[in-house]
């Protein structure tokens, strides 16, 4: 399928939506110490969106009851907020996707709860530097195995394993539209990149170097296989003709 390009209009309604999404990122940063649940960060999505004209839209999506994703530890993606406090070396990511006005972003980041251990901080180091290498790829011209082999270098010279069945993809007026975004790849293959392209670059790291998950029978909570600790962070961008632009800051 074609990408979907957008108009600069159209981007900067991304960007309007990416801004709340942002700034709410930023209050849970705030709030991310021991003894929160992550329930209470989801409750507290839901509040701060509605303030804002905005809502969530994975909530309801394929029947997906939560405002957000909150993966604790092994859980690399697609957890359930819950009840369970969170405990100084915990590391929890929040990936959300916000609606405003029919226009979507889509960002996940991965949050130390106190201090941790020397390993669960270079997994988080490895997997931001992993994100902003896909981005600084992200330019026109290039094409979408550039993008896919910049992450893919970072994880390999970790040796982290990178959980390969979860991609980045197109986002607009749906969560995910053409085109898919691997975190590997080679050079100069797939999908070429044009400005007006809307796009999610997500890494998703474990610790073990195999990168094999296990989704649990909920059908949504993922899992590293050798319980190894994961990491998760994603932009929303844009491709413009001068490079790539983040709209979810």
């Amino acid at each position: 399928m074609k990408p979907n390009l957008k108009s600069k209009e159209e981007v900067a309604r991304i960007r309007e939506a990416g801004a709340i999404l942002a700034e709410c990122h930023r209050e849970i940063g705030k709030m991310m110490a021991p003894g929160i649940t992550t329930a209470e960060i989801d409750g507290f999505v839901e509040s701060f969106l509605a303030k804002r004209g905005a809502k969530p839209e994975q909530k309801g999506y394929r029947g997906f009851p939560y405002a957000t994703c909150a993966s604790i530890n092994e859980v690399v993606c697609h957890g359930f907020p819950g009840p369970q406090r969170l405990n100084a070396g915990d590391i929890v990511t929040i990936d959300m996707v916000v609606n405003k006005n029919g226009w979507l972003a889509d960002s996940a980041w991965s949050y130390r709860v106190g201090d941790v251990n020397p390993e669960a901080d270079r997994l988080l180091k490895t997997t931001e530097k992993a994100l902003y290498a896909g981005i600084d790829s992200a330019k026109p011209g290039n094409r979408i195995g550039d993008i896919g082999y910049a992450v893919q270098r970072v994880a390999m010279e970790a040796g982290v394993g990178i959980v390969k069945p979860l991609i980045g993809h197109g986002i607009g007026r749906q969560m995910h539209e053409p085109p898919d975004v691997p975190n590997f790849g080679r050079p100069r293959s797939g999908v070429k990149l044009l400005a007006g392209m809307v796009i999610t670059i997500e890494p998703i790291f474990t610790l073990g170097e195999t990168g094999a998950v296990l989704w649990d029978n909920d059908g949504w909570t993922i899992r590293s296989a050798d319980g190894s600790l994961g990491a998760h962070y994603e932009h929303t961008l844009a491709i413009t003709e001068d490079g790539p632009v983040i709209l979810t800051i």
